[in-house]
């Protein structure tokens, strides 16, 4: 046990402090540029004292990137990837830890080895199969020559395509499946202990009731846990969206903010930028505020 002594509690909170200054240091440097204009946010020094355009930089970032729609895409798309996330996640650990079948220690090591894949490694791949869905099955029929046979027999060339890109669920599709979320359910589940689940049975549960009446309520400090996580990590990506969107109406808000980096040839407009990054922070900074109970729950908490 630590003794709560009034020094050590100076400390600590002096320590806590200096935490929260770092960490807000770089917010307040953003909201003070972006309510300044554009000559004194190029002072070298710039003032930190907050000037009197704020928001007339706030509605200038809104309309020049047309932040509405691509804060609601955003919202779909790191929505979705959440849901989908926690969904997938609960479903593979349930199989993984309450199903009896060979493998399965085997398949849980397959699944925990892709953390060492990140989107990054994988997005060529991952590119070429959401341009077309359908190119795995198209490959096997070629190989097979069963696209051979059919075009000989009917004259009809095979040539499955079903394309993704510029679309919602081609964003949100790669990115449900998830070792971490898999990992999380899975250790809680271990710790469900069995005379519940032998409870269950005996009162004739099978596995779907199981799993939505018992497994669910008990994990839902997890899933806020886990949807909280991924909602941010879907909300900050930049590369994905980047390369599947290309036409305006389906861009996100984060890749959008492209539009408000200072052009060349002329004087750098970095308050409307720094506006248009804060208008961007605030979805994820309510979820983050709104969860922040039930996030550090989901991540500490030992009573089941």
């Amino acid at each position: 046990m630590v003794e709560r002594t009034p020094i050590l509690n100076f400390f600590t909170h002096l320590i806590l402090f200096i935490g929260f200054v770092v960490a807000m240091g770089p917010i307040a440097i953003v909201a003070i540029a972006a309510s300044h204009n554009i000559a004194d946010v190029n002072k070298v020094p710039m003032s930190l004292i907050p000037g009197s355009d704020f928001w007339v930089n706030v509605k200038t970032a809104w309309t020049t990137a047309n932040l509405g729609p691509k804060l609601l895409n955003s919202l779909i798309f790191a929505g979705g990837v959440a849901v989908g996330k926690v969904i997938i996640s609960a479903i593979t650990a349930f199989s993984l830890v309450y199903f009896r079948y060979p493998g399965r220690t085997i398949l849980f090591w397959l699944i925990f080895i892709t953390l060492m894949l990140p989107l990054e490694v994988r997005i060529v791949p991952t590119y070429a199969v959401i341009a077309n869905v359908l190119s795995p099955y198209q490959g096997l029929l070629d190989i097979t020559g069963i696209s051979w046979l059919v075009e000989k027999l009917t004259g009809v060339q095979v040539a499955l395509n079903l394309g993704l890109l510029n679309s919602s669920i081609g964003l949100i599709l790669p990115l449900v499946a998830t070792a971490t979320g898999t990992f999380l359910y899975r250790q809680f589940f271990l710790t469900i202990p069995d005379e519940l689940t032998e409870a269950a049975r005996m009162d004739g549960a099978g596995a779907l009731r199981f799993f939505i009446d018992i497994l669910l309520p008990l994990s839902r400090t997890n899933m806020a846990a886990l949807g909280t996580i991924m909602f941010l990590w879907a909300w900050n990506q930049y590369l994905w969206p980047l390369l599947v969107t290309t036409e305006p109406a389906h861009m996100t808000a984060v890749t959008e903010l492209k539009q408000l980096i200072p052009n060349f040839g002329g004087l750098p407009e970095w308050h409307i930028a720094m506006a248009g990054t804060l208008i961007v922070m605030l979805p994820p900074l309510a979820v983050v505020v709104l969860m922040q109970r039930w996030f550090v729950r989901g991540l500490i908490a030992t009573e089941k």
